[in-house]
């Protein structure tokens, strides 16, 4: 058929990556130290142990949870460590805040994410800034990818940026 549209993209058996594929899907939930506290800077033990003691810990069952302190006040090490052994059935339990524990999850995500399917494929990166930290996800993806991949571009396949190419033995 003279003509005949042809998609070289798709012909090319290029692998694409898209980053936002990694962002955290599941419930995250923050405990703020802050509003434990005493006027909200001191901690007292009797009425903060009195808190974990009633603090119904099932509503964390299942989700991400991250601790953190909104304010200035200097709360004991031990502290922490009691709340993290009442929430031994979240799926995760991170220190910092919101953004802190969605950039955690991006990058266990990226770093536990088996590439063995990338062996000796060109693979293409597609550009996204909806995820956090994009300057260091493509470090971290790059450095796992170029030991195994024959090709890394970046961008889109009508416009790829060149990146790696494996050396022909």
């Amino acid at each position: 058929m003279e003509g005949e549209i042809v998609n070289k993209v798709a012909n090319a058996g290029i692998e694409q990556i898209d980053l936002i594929d990694f962002v955290n899907k599941g419930e995250l939930v923050g405990i703020d130290l802050k509003d434990l506290l005493w006027n909200e800077l001191v901690l007292r033990e009797k009425e903060f142990r009195a808190w974990v003691k009633d603090h119904d810990w099932v509503i964390y069952a299942e989700k991400h949870v991250y601790i953190y302190c909104s304010n200035d006040a200097i709360v004991p090490a031990w502290a922490y460590m009691l709340l993290v052994s009442n929430l031994q059935n979240a799926t995760s339990i991170i220190y910092g805040n919101q953004s802190q524990a969605q950039e955690d999850l991006f990058f266990a995500n990226l770093n536990n994410w088996d590439i063995s399917d990338f062996v000796d494929k060109r693979v293409m990166v597609k550009g996204c800034s909806a995820i956090p930290n994009p300057n260091k996800a493509y470090v971290v993806l790059t450095n796992r990818l170029v030991p195994i991949v024959k090709n890394l571009m970046f961008g889109e396949p009508c416009s790829a940026v060149p990146v790696y190419k494996k050396k022909k033995k």
